[in-house]
């Protein structure tokens, strides 16, 4: 092969994971959630096996996949976008990133207050919409920064736009990620920009995260080592600290990371294109938004004929996701604990299921060997079976 494509779907899973009551998220399926809503119609990821999964009851079966498809069960302690896109990318991570259902101590948000100039507000868990409805006032009439977090290892920092400038704001967060070490070394530090007058706050789309080191190699720095280029789509150079990218193409939509998978697709390039999809995540599961969430899977699936079409002999395409984020799960509005999806399409694709295995580094094992790049990462390479 001399190109694999990889899309993550953004918190697509499946159904719950076997541990995901240890993780407060029993009985979650964010794909079910969205078949309820009796507006779902995505019959080429059906027609991909998606409805053939272990475990999906909710769509229909087809006699004739025209993928190969497996059901992967995370191995990694966590269900965040950081280590599910790590070990994506072959690298599982048996000690979960640090969490703050208190907030953060003192001394990080002394050293964080001494070195920006600036106050702190709310330092708790919160929903990112509601945080800047009950600050948001408040930060403009003092001037102090709103951080706050979530049930996943995040330190986030929100700021309106016209009083706190983008690109000061990502100053901030670099500042915030060279303290967040040690005990404190969250997954991710993120800019979260707002606009808007009291009462009707709206974030924008200048969010920018600040990824957490991969404490090894991924699969990006084996490909790039190898001398193949890696093309990063959306947040995928910040979910890996640019590390390995050799090509980042920033987005800021769903409609966008299609885009610009397209693009690349027409680009005569040799290794990876790795693309995030980050509306299903950000914009509908957080949300609590079933119906939001099942139009952009219509999109998805309406989108995805023509890169398909448009396929090489050499090409293969993996559908995948890192985590869930259950739309209708109403304890917490964090990710949820799930299986996710694994889908191989391409011209030389063998169809048929693969069952459910352990550990989303398949995919890695599977691309790398695809690639024909020396692989060091966990994982079973899949090769032999997908490709005819």
């Amino acid at each position: 092969m001399k190109r694999v494509f990889i899309i993550v779907l953004d918190s697509f899973g499946v159904g719950a994971a076997p541990d995901a009551a240890a993780f407060g998220d029993a009985g979650t399926n964010t794909l079910a959630a969205c078949a309820r809503t009796g507006i779902l119609k995505i019959p080429h990821l059906e027609a991909a096996g998606l409805g053939n999964l272990d475990g999906v009851t909710c769509l229909k079966k087809t006699d004739t996949p025209r993928g190969a498809y497996v059901r992967l069960q995370e191995m990694s302690r966590g269900k965040d976008t950081t280590i599910g896109h790590w070990e994506i990318a072959g690298l599982v991570s048996d000690t979960p990133l640090p969490t703050f259902p208190d907030g953060f101590p003192d001394e990080v948000l002394d050293a964080f207050k001494c070195a920006t100039g600036r106050g702190v507000l709310c330092n708790k868990p919160y929903s990112g919409t509601q945080v800047i409805a009950d600050y948001g006032e408040e930060h403009l009439r003092t001037g102090a920064l709103i951080v706050y977090t979530s049930a996943d290892s995040v330190f986030q920092i929100a700021a309106h736009e016209e009083l706190v400038p983008p690109e000061t704001l990502y100053e901030y967060c670099r500042t915030a990620r060279k303290i967040l070490t040690g005990k404190y070394a969250v997954g991710r530090v993120i800019a979260r920009p707002f606009i808007g007058t009291p009462g009707n706050f709206t974030r924008t789309a200048n969010r920018h995260d600040f990824s957490l080191e991969a404490p090894g190699d991924t699969l990006l720095d084996m490909v790039k080592r190898a001398g193949q280029s890696t093309i990063a789509v959306g947040k995928i150079s910040d979910i890996f600290a640019g590390r390995g990218v050799t090509d980042a193409r920033f987005t800021h939509s769903n409609r966008e990371g299609m885009e610009e998978a397209l693009k690349a697709q027409k680009e005569d390039f040799r290794g990876l294109c790795f693309v995030n999809l980050v509306d299903f995540d950000m914009l509908c599961g957080h949300r609590r938004n079933p119906i939001a969430y099942a139009e952009a899977l219509n999109a998805f699936d309406a989108w995805l004929p023509s890169f398909v079409g448009g396929m090489r002999e050499d090409d293969l395409l993996i559908l995948t996701a890192d985590h869930g984020c259950d739309p209708s799960y109403a304890a917490t509005t964090d990710h949820t604990r799930e299986y996710t999806p694994c889908l191989f399409l391409g011209p030389r694709v063998r169809a048929g299921s693969l069952g459910t295995m352990a550990g989303f580094s398949q995919i890695a094992a599977t691309a790398a060997a695809c690639l024909g790049v020396p692989y060091t990462g966990a994982g079973q390479d899949l090769s032999e079976k997908i490709l005819l």
